[in-house]
């Protein structure tokens, strides 16, 4: 539905008693709706009582549902120091009283814990870690109120929703280009999270859910703060990264995007604040961007990066991490270049040999990473690419065991046990080369063999990609 209601008119959370009631429709056995419909518009009545959800929220079923997910995700501590495993023996005990202060209305959320992440790009990534006692309201909030909204999202958006996946973004990418959409508008949303506009976000909110009292549980996380430098500062807009809420609050804002698009008829796809729509000509992608910059502005009162949002082919533009090429067959997936020097960013940690580490500790963090990267990318053709990477990552696994080896009389003994001939033994036990340059000596080459490394626990990017091909 359209925002294109007076905004003048709209009501703090407070002040949302006069909205129009739904009909009540049985609660299912677990106490929790396990298949909620939303409502297709305004006047329409729901098949669920939307005035009564908070009780469904301190449901004892489904508070320790959201524990489980809490427990599942880990996470930090928040400002209070309470760590995840803390958590059951705390509803164990105070299971009841955490209920009554939330129908009582008299819980007061604690301010997130500001934490800085590194982007690939050189800028900041502003998350902010709740309590895990928030995380865990956050997520039985969650749990009642997405599917209501999730029957309305448009089918375009990927992001953070059940059934939905990055890879079914990349699809439906795919099958526009080969439709003849040669031309994307690449859309970047400037510091999303931290513009949205609360009153506006409780607006979009309060359309399908009718209880007060949720509604102003909701407004104050928007408004719980942030703590810095032991000081706490208000928030008076924007989600903070970080708690179960924001994902769908960032949905149910862009979802006014998304109706925008489809009502104009784009071809389009958005994964979070990531938004990729396709045309036909470079014309018309330019007009496309400056509309929805408009609109966006006017309407949602977000900021695009007019210097990251561009109108170009979909081969020269990053969409979650991959990038395109044509082949006889048509538009197939590529890995874009960022991702690749991320990756090797990863793998220069875990395999510096200046960090002391136990090699058998630093091949598990080092499978983890390939197993999940390349169960990311394993939509793209990289395979002669992943050949020269595990080269790379062979080689620095090598000199990480030769700088292990510090004294000569060590390298010497090894050599030995790998059936190194005494004199070449004596030679490269005393060499003066450096850890690099041996590492892909013939010696170690012929000692420190592949098949020795994978017996060890080293697995290939290449043979983990083959093994999710053929899945």
């Amino acid at each position: 539905m359209s925002i294109s209601v007076n905004m003048n008119k709209m009501q703090k959370t407070k002040n949302l008693d006069c909205l129009v009631e739904v009909e009540l429709e049985t609660q299912d056995k677990q106490g929790v709706h396990s298949d909620l419909s939303a409502m297709t518009n305004l006047k329409a009545k729901s098949n669920f009582h939307t005035e009564i959800l908070l009780e469904k929220i301190v449901n004892k079923r489904n508070i320790f549902e959201a524990y489980k997910r809490v427990k599942a995700n880990k996470g930090s501590h928040g400002i209070d120091g309470m760590k995840v495993d803390e958590l059951l023996p705390f509803l164990q005990s105070n299971y009841d009283t955490l209920k009554a202060q939330l129908l009582n209305e008299v819980y007061k959320p604690k301010p997130v814990k500001r934490v800085e992440i590194p982007k690939p790009n050189g800028g900041i990534r502003l998350l902010g870690i709740p309590t895990v006692i928030d995380r865990l309201i956050q997520q039985a909030i969650h749990q009642v109120i997405s599917p209501i909204f999730e029957e309305e999202f448009s089918d375009s958006s990927f992001g953070f929703r059940p059934n939905k996946s990055a890879h079914m973004a990349l699809k439906q990418s795919q099958k526009y280009i080969n439709e003849g959409l040669k031309y994307v508008v690449d859309m970047d949303l400037e510091k999303f999270f931290d513009n949205v506009n609360h009153d506006l976000l409780m607006y979009l909110v309060s359309l399908k859910i009718k209880d007060i009292r949720v509604l102003k549980l909701i407004r104050k996380y928007l408004n719980s703060g942030i703590m810095l430098k032991g000081s706490v500062v208000k928030s008076d807009v924007g989600a903070p990264q970080g708690g179960p809420l924001s994902p769908l609050l960032s949905n149910i804002l862009l979802d006014e995007l998304d109706k925008e698009l489809e009502r104009r008829g784009h071809k389009f796809c958005r994964y979070a604040d990531d938004s990729n729509i396709y045309v036909k000509s470079h014309r018309a992608g330019e007009r496309v961007l400056e509309s929805i910059i408009k609109f966006l502005k006017d309407k949602l009162k977000l900021k695009v990066n007019k210097e990251k949002s561009s109108v170009n082919s979909p081969t020269r533009r990053k969409f979650l991490g991959y990038s395109f090429y044509y082949s006889k067959d048509g538009i197939r997936f590529r890995v874009h270049n960022k991702s690749y020097e991320r990756l090797k960013d990863k793998i220069r940690k875990i395999t510096n040999r200046n960090i002391s580490m136990n090699f058998n500790y630093r091949l598990k963090k080092l499978k983890q990473i390939i197993v999940g990267w390349v169960n990311y990318f394993k939509l793209a053709d990289m395979k002669n690419k992943l050949k020269e990477l595990d080269k790379w990552i062979r080689r620095r696994l090598r000199a990480c065991i030769w700088k292990t080896w510090k004294k000569i009389k060590t390298r010497f003994r090894n050599l030995i046990r790998l059936k190194v001939p005494e004199d070449k033994a004596w030679e490269y036990a005393n060499t003066r080369k450096g850890y690099w340059r041996i590492s892909n000596s013939p010696i170690l080459n012929k000692t420190i063999t592949n098949q020795k490394l994978i017996n060890h626990g080293f697995i290939s990017l290449s043979s983990q990609y083959e093994k999710f091909r053929l899945s």
